[in-house]
């Protein structure tokens, strides 16, 4: 990794690995000739899933969590406790890269994984670096549709349960507390793309 003219990469230390990142720190001597260290952690890509189930797949879907009539399209949320923040939260599929993958062919597993149904498209919409002060990771945003029944295989650390929502009504859900910056960065980014 290399600096810009004007600061001096001194040095990089990885002071943890976790299996899950890894965090450390560049030391840097800054354009005005003073040094500091900035903390980082490094995770892999991940991605986020904007994904359009016809109306008439929701019957399927045990615990849609709203009366609305099942005939209209809906985005497939997953609803989970999130540990690191002690807070159940209701979040668009996502999940890591793995190596070698592009973001359309891990979304596409990630969502059959995470919910039990597999895309017959799906488009990249936007890649983009996360909280650039502190993280090195970059996410993307992909949109899938043309949904059918595939094989649910959740990790070992996933207990979640899927949900949908109403196309016409997932911005306003997304933005209920609790809310998170993937899910509403996703489905903004869509609706302003004409897809919502």
């Amino acid at each position: 990794m290399t600096a810009p003219d004007e600061w001096d990469l001194l040095e990089e230390v990885t002071e943890y690995e976790t299996g899950w990142y890894d965090g450390g720190y560049d030391l840097l001597e800054q354009p005005d000739g003073t040094k500091k260290r900035y903390y980082w952690a490094d995770l892999p890509p991940a991605v986020v899933i904007v994904a359009r189930i016809d109306g008439d797949l929701v019957a399927s879907i045990d615990g849609n969590g709203d009366d609305s009539p099942t005939d209209e399209d809906r985005l497939l949320f997953v609803e989970q406790y999130r540990p690191a923040i002690r807070e159940t939260h209701l979040e668009l599929p996502a999940g890591i890269v793995e190596d070698g993958e592009s973001y359309t062919r891990a979304a596409a597993r990630e969502l059959e994984e995470e919910t039990g149904f597999k895309p017959s498209s799906t488009a990249l919409l936007q890649e983009y670096a996360v909280a650039t002060g502190v993280l090195r990771h970059d996410r993307a945003i992909v949109y899938a549709e043309g949904l059918e029944p595939g094989e649910r295989e959740l990790d070992s650390n996933e207990f979640l349960e899927v949900r949908t929502v109403p196309v016409t009504t997932a911005l306003e859900r997304a933005r209920e507390r609790p809310a998170n910056d993937s899910t509403m960065t996703a489905l903004l980014l869509a609706k302003e793309d004409g897809l919502l």
